[in-house]
């Protein structure tokens, strides 16, 4: 009975350490957040977590914080790091180690474990976890237009041109989307393809080696933008100027956009530069727009109009207008992405008022 107590003392300080990570993991009355860290973590593993940091440090360094021997040290963090459940990153020789929260974090790192009993406890958790995020000014994605809607647009900035920023990537790899194997996993199989969300840099080099993605070229990092675009997705990077990963969002699987829908206002959620507007004189009202809009910003009339507090600026309307009648309009005082990875978490760490 007395491990048992130790047992559950211990996932509760871990569901405290998560949620003190920048995207958080609070605590619900249905107790499902716990139910989550007992199905990911052993007591020892959650242990190790809360040694870590969100800077990257070496074995050596975490084993003396942990009071572990440093080869006993290395064998867990690694173990874990294979898991997805903590973050690792390698230069040259050197590997590090370091924690890694639940969203994004742990739940995209579990594509080759998740199973229906996670499926649906994370599908019970999300909008939870969502609503915490609301009063944030920093969001850790962006919403770019797609890539034809970007040709007809002289004015998107160079880190919202995503194959111009794909060409410059040394280290690219492709992942199923974790949010339609969830989806599948729940009798709600998608359409679209599954392999189709892009990491770069460290993001690639972590699910290369893990196991959790494959290495791809240029070219075919080009071919599954297209794909993506051709079937609606939402082009959705981290929300940082240097590349780190872009996923493809469809509004039949995608948990964010799925909670985003039910707005009245959802445009106001999200970061984008851009939003679409319909030349009445041009449109034949023929509906291939709002087919296509995975936000319902269409609105259909005698003509077909944008619903400017739905319309998250994806392009996905222009890219196949018959007439030509869309356009994407820049919006005023567009926030500029941060830099990279750290500085987003530095900002929603002073956002939520964490140390």
């Amino acid at each position: 009975m007395s491990e048992m107590r130790s047992d559950e003392e211990v996932y509760t300080r871990l569901r405290e350490f998560l949620d003190g990570l920048p995207a958080g993991f609070p605590a619900t009355d249905s107790g499902v957040e716990m139910r989550i860290v007992r199905k990911l973590f052993s007591p020892e593993e959650a242990e190790m977590a809360m040694q870590l940091t969100l800077v990257p440090e070496t074995p050596s360094v975490i084993a003396e914080r942990s009071g572990l021997e440093e080869s006993e040290a290395t064998e867990r963090l690694e173990s874990m790091a294979r898991k997805g459940l903590i973050f690792r990153t390698r230069s040259g020789d050197e590997v590090r180690y370091q924690a890694s929260q639940f969203i994004i974090g742990i739940y995209e790192f579990q594509l080759n474990t998740i199973d229906r009993e996670l499926a649906e406890m994370v599908e019970e958790y999300l909008p939870h976890l969502a609503m915490s995020w609301v009063n944030l000014k920093t969001s850790q994605l962006r919403v770019v237009p797609v890539e034809s809607a970007v040709d007809v647009t002289h004015t998107v900035a160079t880190y919202d041109r995503i194959r111009d920023s794909v060409k410059k990537q040394d280290v690219i790899a492709v992942a199923p989307c974790i949010c339609s194997k969830e989806q599948g996993l729940l009798g709600n199989q998608c359409e679209r393809q599954l392999e189709r969300c892009l990491c770069f840099g460290d993001f690639a080099e972590y699910y290369i080696e893990n196991g959790f993605g494959r290495k791809i070229t240029t070219e075919e990092t080009l071919k599954i933008l297209e794909q993506s675009e051709e079937s609606a997705c939402v082009l959705r990077p981290v929300n940082t100027q240097e590349l780190a990963a872009v996923c493809s969002c469809c509004g039949c699987c995608c948990p964010s956009i799925r909670l985003l829908k039910l707005f009245p206002n959802p445009a106001e959620f999200v970061e984008t530069a851009f939003q679409a507007e319909i030349d009445p004189d041009l449109c034949n009202a023929c509906g291939t727009c709002l087919e296509r809009c995975q936000m319902e910003a269409i609105v259909e009339n005698e003509v077909m109009k944008v619903d400017p507090a739905r319309c998250i600026g994806c392009g996905l309307c222009l890219s196949t207008c018959p007439e030509e009648a869309v356009s994407l309009v820049q919006l005023p005082d567009v926030t500029v992405p941060p830099a990279n990875w750290d500085e987003v978490m530095a900002r929603i760490t002073q956002e939520r008022g964490l140390s």
